[in-house]
């Protein structure tokens, strides 16, 4: 029970790693706003964790409605007084337009940028001065293994992970003084719909080729890492961006190529 009584807000909650931090963080003890556009999914999930003796309830966030940020965090505080952890999970990209340099259109570019960094940006400013007047709090913000080593093409969406691990930092720095941690999780390929729905078989084939642990990660594997920045596990850790993707990108570049070489002798 690490979050006993504390009062969590997760955006983008309704599946895939939101969803994996939804259950655990209840069934650590914390009461847990899902910030959701689909309300009636939203309301299933609770429903369901209620049913096992969690504490979950709904609140209104549509990342194309800016002032919903602001509505989201308001009507939390009105019901419970204070937010202690946030985790902006939120993160969107379109791989059929969202390419490389040469074929992507300014106008897809600068959509997902700044959609991507106003889910991190506008949510946070909000809650910072809730955690402030309750003695302090965390975010954490979850970002992209994208964010720090760049793909052939993404290029709108790996630039605004890039700019989310940026504001992490910064926020960490701004906050702290506040006793208001701020990290960012990073995570390599993961099993969720989003994965399955955008990215071929021969994508997922080359990208885990170069990862050491040689398979994607679980939502609930991800969302363990976001509760130990959640928890007073980290209360001493601040402005980390803590890649979690089996160690994509760690040893040589060749040696996934080195790998299948070995394999045939």
């Amino acid at each position: 029970m690490r979050l006993d009584g504390k009062v969590v807000l997760i955006t983008a909650s309704t599946r895939g790693i939101g969803l994996a931090c939804v259950e655990r963080f209840a069934k650590e003890g914390a009461k847990v706003y899902m910030g959701a556009r689909n309300l009636e999914r939203a309301q299933g999930v609770a429903d369901r964790l209620n049913a096992e003796g969690c504490k979950v309830d709904i609140v209104y966030n549509d990342a194309t409605e800016k002032e919903s940020y602001q509505t989201m965090v308001d009507e939390v505080v009105a019901k419970e007084g204070r937010i202690d952890v946030l985790v902006n999970n939120f993160g969107t990209s379109n791989p059929k337009k969202d390419l490389d340099i040469k074929e992507t259109e300014y106008e897809t570019f600068i959509k997902t940028v700044d959609i991507n960094l106003a889910s991190v940006f506008l949510t946070s400013q909000a809650v910072i001065p809730h955690m402030a007047k309750n003695g302090g709090g965390s975010i954490i913000n979850i970002s992209s293994v994208g964010g720090i080593r760049p793909d052939i093409s993404q290029i709108a969406y790996g630039t605004s992970k890039a700019a989310i691990n940026y504001l992490t930092k910064i926020i960490a720095t701004h906050a702290a003084r506040d006793n208001v941690r701020c990290n960012a999780v990073l995570p390599g390929m993961t099993a969720t719909d989003a994965v399955s729905d955008n990215l071929s078989d021969d994508f997922k084939e080359f990208f885990l080729k170069h990862t050491p642990i040689k398979r994607m990660a679980t939502p609930e594997e991800i969302a363990g890492t976001v509760l130990y920045f959640a928890s007073d596990d980290g209360a001493f850790t601040t402005g980390q961006v803590v890649d979690v993707s089996g160690g994509f990108g760690m040893p040589t570049p060749v040696y996934g190529d080195m790998i299948e070489m070995k394999s045939r002798r």
